[in-house]
């Protein structure tokens, strides 16, 4: 089993706890509901409750729109005063449960066992209410009868142009939004009209708007009729784009990261891609685009976009703990915008204590044993926009002491990249990558050289970074080191890894993934490739359930040695059971083998579990447990992981 906990995993909780964890009041962490007034004779504290209502968001609606139910901790001073604003909520309630649909409702409230109405003055409930002072609390009772949930009958959309009935053509295949039988509920009926005009705005009509909406309501039919009238304006294409904000930021590298084209089609897609484009510049804070209310004259609709900038320095630490690894620490500064270009230069260092080649375990000792010590330091810049072009500048470099339970691994490499953005979903990279290193496992010490090229093809067309609902990943990297260059040894390595997402309904409920990733090392020997340039499967982001870098060929004593190729898989049924909770039961499959091309002679290892997702503003909270399927009895009988975002 793998566990990890982290002080990270803790301060994110803290921030996002839902009102509904909050009301549970856990050991009294996070305090109860505060309680209603005690009975004074300075004023009159009463107990307010609506009922008749059986739907529970109705129910919420009411004491939304309820002046009884708000400030029910602030008591009237008076009977009178108590029986006002009783009085007072009967229009607001009323039109509550209008909005809801239910136009033949009847409201009836009760002040001290007195009914009121409406439209008298009430002594007697006043009076009735006196009669609690200093003694009790007053009993308020809203008595709703909310009748039939009327339905749309004849629905009429209307062209503010012509006045005529909206073209076919202006209306989506499956027909207008709105179909008789449907609730007639505010809500509703806006939603509608809303998703009329998307679909107006989908096809290049940025200006397109609702204009009206007349209801006329039949209380015998419990029925309701619909004339909308729509302005669909006409079509249009991206206007300039103006630039605004950021003014420490070269702007010409904010335009790198906009693909749009003066005269293209309007699309609202494109702008969300525009936006999403313009956020990975680390140095940029927020991003908003800004569409004018009215075409140019060449029938274009003008943009603006306005962009902030984050802080310019930002520094970071972690701390974690695993029963196979032990226990590691992290800390990381970063600054976003070095020279006034966007450039960004961090630096990273992670430092743990490692369990032993053969164990499986990490167990403390009393002694701290070098051989044990295991950290990485890490440096990365990147300069955008080359000369105000698409072409990005990447240098990393890194020194790393790595301990496994295959092999100990010390290194040092670099490598100096440059990559095209092609659009706001493509790129590719070519750059140099050198690497030397001491690499000892089972089979023996090996000192390397590596120097060679390294060429990256990658595409993201989806629409989160944490939580995907939509759209493909995939990504394809080459790299080919050769004697002739200073490497020891000829070497081709390829890999490449494709997810997709894909939404079984509108609000992304149900949602599918799925992930393949292939890898191949060609050129040489097993036994002359360093262990950690091997391919090895099973841990969190390959094959859970399965010990980390465990599934691979074996060599002397059973011990992991990996392998030429790789091939895993996954595939997940991403289920919302509520907004912030959600299960997701998923199959994992893979292993490492000899030979460069896959052959399988050592199987598949498949695992299959569940797992809960907690979701943030940031993303979502993920903890998986997995069971290998095929276990054999060196493997784990079972993998719990926790993270933050999904699993792929």
């Amino acid at each position: 089993m793998r566990f990890a906990l982290t002080a990270t995993l803790a301060i994110l909780f803290a921030p996002v706890l839902s009102p509904a964890a909050q009301a549970f009041d856990f050991f009294g962490l996070f305090g109860g509901e505060p309680p209603l007034p005690s009975p004074s004779r300075e004023n009159l504290p009463y107990v307010a409750d609506i009922t008749g209502v059986e739907d529970k968001d109705l129910s919420q609606a009411l004491k939304d729109s309820s002046n009884l139910w708000q400030l029910r901790r602030e008591p009237p001073p008076s009977g009178d005063g108590l029986v006002r604003r009783a009085i007072a909520d009967v229009p607001r309630l009323a039109e509550t449960l209008w909005g809801a649909g239910y136009f033949n409702a009847t409201i009836r409230i009760v002040v001290a066992g007195r009914t009121l109405d409406p439209n008298g003055d009430n002594p007697g409930a006043a009076s009735a209410a006196e009669t609690s002072r200093g003694r009790s609390l007053v009993p308020v009772n809203v008595e709703v009868t909310p009748g039939p949930l009327f339905k749309l009958r004849d629905i009429r959309v209307f062209d503010a142009r012509t006045n005529q009935p909206l073209a076919p053509d202006l209306i989506p295949p499956r027909g207008f939004p709105l179909k008789p039988g449907d609730e007639a509920s505010a809500g509703n009926i806006r939603t509608g009209a809303n998703l009329e005009i998307g679909h107006l705005r989908d096809n290049s009509r940025p200006l397109a708007k609702l204009v009206s909406i007349a209801p006329v309501v039949d209380h015998r039919s419990a029925t309701m009729d619909l004339a909308i009238t729509i302005d669909p304006s006409q079509k249009a294409g991206i206007g300039p784009v103006t630039l605004e904000g950021a003014k420490g930021i070269d702007p010409d590298v904010v335009r790198s990261y906009i693909y749009l084209e003066p005269g293209e089609p309007y699309y609202p897609q494109r702008l969300a891609d525009t936006r999403k484009s313009i956020s990975k510049i680390e140095a940029i804070g927020s991003v908003r685009i800004d569409e004018a209310d009215r075409l140019d004259a060449n029938g274009n609709l003008p943009v603006t976009v306005t962009v902030t900038e984050r802080p310019r320095h930002s520094v970071g630490a972690s701390a974690a703990y695993s029963t196979v690894d032990g226990p590691t620490l992290r800390a990381w500064w970063m600054d976003r915008n070095l020279f006034g270009g966007g450039e960004r230069l961090r630096f990273d260092v992670e430092g743990g204590y490692a369990t032993s080649i053969s164990g499986i375990q990490f167990k403390p000792t009393k002694k701290l044993d070098p051989e044990n010590l295991t950290g990485r330091v890490k440096a990365s810049f990147l300069k955008p926009a080359l000369g105000g072009s698409r072409n990005d500048l990447l240098i990393d470099a890194q020194v790393a002491r790595e301990r496994t339970n295959s092999y100990i691994a010390e290194t040092a490499g670099a490598t100096v990249a440059i990559r095209r953005r092609f659009s706001e979903n493509t790129y590719v990279s070519l750059g140099v990558d050198g690497e030397r290193g001491r690499v000892e496992d089972i089979l023996g010490t090996v000192d390397y050289t590596l120097i060679g090229l390294q060429a990256a093809a990658n595409y993201d067309s989806t629409d989160s970074l944490l939580n995907p609902t939509k759209g493909i990943r995939a990504m394809a990297s080459f790299s080919p080191y050769a004697k002739a260059f200073g490497s020891t040894l000829n070497m081709l390595q390829t890999k490449a890894q494709a997810s997709a997402y894909y939404s079984l309904d509108e609000d992304s409920k149900y949602i599918l993934a799925a992930r393949l990733a292939v890898g191949s090392l060609a050129g040489a020997d097993l036994i002359d490739i360093p262990a950690n340039r091997r391919f090895f499967a099973g841990g969190g982001g390959s094959v859970r359930g399965f010990a980390y870098k465990t599934l691979s060929p074996r060599g002397p004593f059973g011990i992991p040695i990996g392998g030429r190729s790789l091939v895993e898989g996954s595939l997940e049924a991403r289920v919302k059971i509520t907004d912030t909770i959600g299960i997701v039961p998923f199959v994992d499959a893979g292993n490492a083998g000899a030979s460069s091309i896959p052959d399988f002679k050592d199987g598949i290892r498949v695992a299959a579990g569940l797992g809960l997702r907690y979701f943030t503003a940031i993303g979502p909270i993920r903890l998986d447990v997995a069971m290998p399927l095929n276990r054999k009895n060196e493997d784990p009988r079972y993998g719990i992981y926790v993270g933050l975002g999904q699993s792929f």
